[in-house]
């Protein structure tokens, strides 16, 4: 499937299996933003972060966990919306966040140049479960074969480009092995 993957990127549009299921914000049950920057695309970078909250593992539990975090964003950070393009839950899916149209704030000074991608949890002592892992790459390539990423795009932590602890120990040690990786 990974080489049908690669033959899309010749192709307009992706098979479905090359992306993984995204939850739409309706779906979820996201508030309307107050406002939204353009994302100039394909861009060159993407980062990964962790929420550094509870985990989830069920459908309920993770739109739950988004539906805080963008209370959190708009209400305490005074933001527009949920910080994030995406964040990925241990049940397997995608939570589509600002969505890949959207300038970011996840990533000071980057996000006008980054997809932000945010693993819903604390992974400071503990690795993704595969399903969040495999969820998250399958995002990463489908970026790609949408065209919202740079075919040389460079994969980054949030600690590469900004003075944090994110995406947690756990997590970034494994990031650090995928392609495209540069600290």
């Amino acid at each position: 499937s990974s080489l049908h993957c690669i033959w899309t990127l010749l192709a307009c549009q992706p098979p479905p299996h090359c992306c993984p299921t995204i939850v739409s914000r309706s779906q979820w049950g996201a508030r309307p933003p107050r406002s939204r920057v353009q994302l100039r695309t394909p861009v060159p970078f993407v980062i990964i972060h962790h929420t550094a909250g509870n985990r989830c593992t069920s459908l309920a539990s993770c739109r739950q966990q988004v539906k805080g975090i963008q209370n959190y964003h708009m209400d305490n950070q005074r933001w527009s919306d949920i910080g994030y393009n995406f964040l990925i839950g241990e049940d397997g899916r995608v939570y589509e966040g600002r969505g890949w149209r959207t300038v970011g704030a996840h990533a000071r000074g980057w996000n006008a140049k980054s997809l932000g991608f945010s693993f819903l949890g604390n992974f400071s002592n503990r690795a993704p479960n595969a399903a969040a892992l495999n969820a998250a790459k399958k995002l990463i390539q489908c970026a790609v074969s949408r065209g919202y990423l740079s075919r040389s795009y460079t994969l980054k932590g949030h600690r590469n480009v900004n003075q944090t602890s994110c995406p947690g120990n756990s997590l970034y040690a494994i990031i650090r092995t995928w392609p495209r990786f540069k600290a």
